[in-house]
């Protein structure tokens, strides 16, 4: 198996263009400012000049043209598309990065630069060097022939700012990105929980952080009968990811506690899916690879916030032993659950999860999960769904906007308890179809109590279906960087 990304080196310089020693130099052009580049139509002996005239060429985002410049150090000039000036955001940045960097690996170019006018800032640059280093992202590391991979592993970014710092937080959270995506596309045979856990150990294995992973035995003895309850159908054993990020010097309080879904592959149980589609099953765990990936960029990036991270892990099978619907269960909270539902499994060790960062201290809750197919209805593939208390879940709602991801808020009302209500038990897991997305949530709402608490579904935006210029197909590592964004707030107007 060869690696499925590598992190390129980036360096920052103010040099010449025609001086560049680079395999491809891009240069992003605003839309209809031909006169941005105008520098350029010499090199090409007048070909760019007529790329515009002829309109091969306008600067419309994301679209391309290739030229080589004569009498300068590289052979390949490529001209990208930034769109409208107007409406120049760091989302556009970041696409614009993985453009060029998916571009270059097409063309077999290691060594790259990218020109930047003035117009880009310091959040647009490092948005760059972020979508730069995901495009170094190829999802054929399990095919035996390799003909065709190749990735960029130098990027210079030019331009008359001092931008270092910007490139390398862009550069970490990237890297972290990437290794979310690795997780969530891995095959369940090879990741199962135990191996979940264990690569997750790895990753947040940094400066700062503790970690401790607990067992089917410890499960039992904190009561996390949730949990337990959903791993009885498999002989993978679950575990459990506790890591604590204690920087020296940050405050006591306040202390955000993560809490990711694990599921790493999902049949249903006894009410067992159907098989078309269940392939993609392996990335339902896609919420602890977020929460195990933003955990590394925070204590990478050393932020002053005491962070607890929680990714419960298990399979959900229907085995022997396996939760029957019908069967009652107790949460490590105490909480009895009818289960109607096996299927409605993500809910089940996500209470128990968020019961646990509760007991370690943790005074703020966001957790993350692919949890309901109804959220997919409602919002689509490109959005996720935002549930949480007042104050709290628009502190989060902020932080998303601010990273370029798309949330969108969500009703928590209380007479949505209502479906929750079960005859012999204190909730019933699955009410049924009608506001699903928001039901489950509601469930996720009892394990809180008075905790400012966020709660994402993923479901529809953790996996792109059909590559686009900008990404491969696959998995996306959607709400890593909404989660860093929070902790970079710290404390910050948080309730």
């Amino acid at each position: 198996m060869q690696p499925a990304y590598e992190t390129p080196q980036f360096t920052t310089s103010r040099s010449d263009a025609p001086a560049i020693e680079a395999g491809l130099i891009a240069v992003p052009v605003f839309q209809g400012q031909r006169e941005q580049v105008d520098w350029v139509n010499q090199a090409t002996n007048g070909e760019m000049g007529a790329a515009f005239d002829r309109a091969e060429f306008n600067g419309k985002a994301y679209e391309m043209w290739a030229a080589h410049p004569s009498g300068w150090r590289t052979s390949r000039l490529l001209l990208v598309g930034a769109g409208p000036e107007r409406e120049f955001d760091a989302e556009r940045a970041r696409r614009i990065g993985a453009c060029v960097g998916l571009a270059s690996r097409s063309q077999k170019q290691q060594r790259i630069a990218v020109l930047l006018s003035d117009a880009w800032s310091e959040p647009h640059i490092e948005a760059l060097a972020e979508g730069a280093t995901l495009a170094n992202y190829d999802n054929g590391h399990y095919k035996s022939k390799h003909d065709g991979r190749f990735f960029v592993s130098a990027i210079e970014i030019v331009t008359g700012h001092d931008i270092a710092t910007a490139v390398e937080r862009g550069q970490r959270l990237g890297e972290a990105i990437n290794a979310a995506r690795l997780l969530i596309n891995e095959p369940g045979n090879r990741l199962t929980p135990r191996e979940f856990v264990s690569r997750g150990e790895a990753l947040v294995s940094v400066p700062g952080v503790t970690v401790e992973t607990l067992d089917e035995h410890r499960m039992e003895e904190l009561g996390m009968g949730l949990l337990l309850g959903v791993a009885r159908g498999s002989t993978e054993p679950p575990r459990m990811l506790v890591a604590r990020y204690e920087p020296v010097g940050a405050p006591a309080t306040p202390v955000l506690g993560l809490v990711g879904k694990g599921v790493t592959f999902d049949t249903g149980g006894i009410s067992i899916k159907p098989a078309d589609g269940m392939e993609r099953m392996k990335d339902d765990m896609a919420g602890g690879a977020t929460v195990i990936a933003a955990l590394r960029a925070i204590a990478l990036e050393r932020l002053p916030i005491r962070v607890i991270a929680i990714v419960p892990a298990t399979e959900n099978m229907p085995g022997g032993r396996a939760t029957k619907p019908g069967d009652v269960h107790q949460s490590a909270s105490g909480i009895t659950v009818e289960i109607n539902n096996t299927d409605a499994e993500g809910r089940l060790i996500l209470g128990d999860g968020l019961w646990y960062a509760k007991e370690l201290g943790a005074t703020h809750l966001i957790d993350v999960a692919t949890l309901t197919g109804a959220v997919v209805v409602a919002l689509g593939k490109t959005t996720t769904g935002l549930f949480g208390t007042e104050g709290w879940g628009e502190i989060v709602e902020a932080a998303a906007r601010r990273s370029g991801e798309k949330v969108w808020p969500m009703p928590l009302f209380d007479d949505y308890r209502e479906a929750l209500k079960s005859e012999i038990a204190d909730l019933l897991n699955s009410p049924g179809r009608a506001a699903g997305a928001i039901t489950a949530a509601m469930f996720l709402k009892e394990f809180v109590g008075t905790t400012p608490w966020a709660h994402l579904d993923i479901a529809g935006t953790a996996w792109a279906e059909d590559a686009r210029a900008w990404t491969v197909k696959g998995a996306t590592g959607v709400m890593v960087r909404t989660l860093v964004e929070v902790a970079r707030s710290a404390g910050k107007n948080w309730p």
